[in-house]
């Protein structure tokens, strides 16, 4: 239904839609539209007549997308997207003179892959625009089914029937322990050794989780679970304390601010988490973008 009424809606409306939707104001979407609030009330509006839904819940500060809204969303982002792209490649996008690439991680992928390449990219390659949108894990497959980015840096996701995954790095687990530990004086630590010892892991919707589990699983190992963080920050700074020992990707571990800590690798067996670029399936990226993922392989490689 949503399908064949959008088709009806002008480009101006579908803008509308699109700044309301991601400022959540129609002030704030006026002004990224460069129109008065009033014209922009009048295109939403006049957007809700085509569709036949309220696209927005009112309340006084704020507009909130309904259930429509969400339905339509991912086909106007589609729509203004591939216009854009149209643009950009009249423009001289095989060039890299102009264009623009929606990129979307974790921030934990962000702070342990993106950085290096973040500089060189913007350095070579000024005139694109590069937009991050990091996220929080259970919105990183949808932000790339739904459009709302153009691919994304992350791990292999479990249902490809959408997604198509490539691998980029291949990152060994670690475990986090405070400097005066004894583990912190040794080359690496077997996974064994970690029976009845006290645990610091991510949620469960967090992939190195699973990993960790399925690993003292298959050692007939029970985890002494003592803490689970949402933040992977915040097990730095409790292995700092001394509360237990938390396991990260050898990058993320490294990466970590808290002072007072060291990583040291897991072995018997050595368990990696690998990262790569995740795109929608038979979905042909820009060249910027392309461009972009050769120098973030050069980089991780290096």
């Amino acid at each position: 239904m949503y399908l064949m009424s959008v088709s009806r809606l002008t480009l101006k409306q579908l803008r509308a839609i699109q700044q309301v939707y991601r400022t959540g104001q129609i002030s704030a979407a006026a002004e990224a539209l460069n129109i008065t609030q009033s014209a922009t009330s009048v295109l939403i509006r006049q957007a809700e007549t085509v569709l036949g839904a309220t696209l927005f819940e009112r309340t006084t500060r704020s507009l909130a997308p309904s259930a429509a809204g969400e339905s339509v969303i991912g086909l106007v982002e589609r729509i203004l997207g591939d216009l854009s792209t149209l643009e950009e490649t009249i423009r001289g996008l095989r060039d890299l003179e102009r264009g623009r690439i929606r990129l979307t991680a974790t921030p934990a992928t962000g702070l342990t892959l993106l950085p290096e390449t973040v500089r060189r990219f913007r350095a070579a390659y000024p005139a694109v625009s590069l937009i991050l949108d990091d996220c929080a894990p259970d919105q990183f497959y949808s932000n790339i089914i739904e459009q709302r980015a153009d691919f994304g840096i992350g791990t292999e996701p479990e249902d490809k029937s959408a997604l198509d995954w490539q691998s980029l790095n291949s990152d060994p687990l670690c475990i986090i322990c405070a400097v005066d530990h004894p583990f912190a004086e040794r080359d690496c630590v077997g996974w064994r050794e970690l029976k009845d010892q006290p645990l610091i892991l991510s949620r469960r919707d967090y992939g190195v989780r699973g990993m960790v589990e399925t690993t003292l699983a298959k050692l007939n190992i029970r985890a002494r679970v003592v803490a689970e963080v949402g933040f992977l920050g915040s097990a730095a700074w409790m292995s700092a304390c001394g509360i237990g020992f938390a396991i990260l990707p050898g990058r993320l571990a490294r990466a970590q601010p808290a002072p007072g800590i060291r990583s040291v690798p897991l072995v018997d067996p050595v368990v990696a988490r690998d990262a790569g670029l995740v795109k929608r399936r038979r979905h042909t990226l820009s060249h910027s973008a392309e461009r972009f993922i050769e120098m973030l392989a050069e980089d991780l490689q290096e």
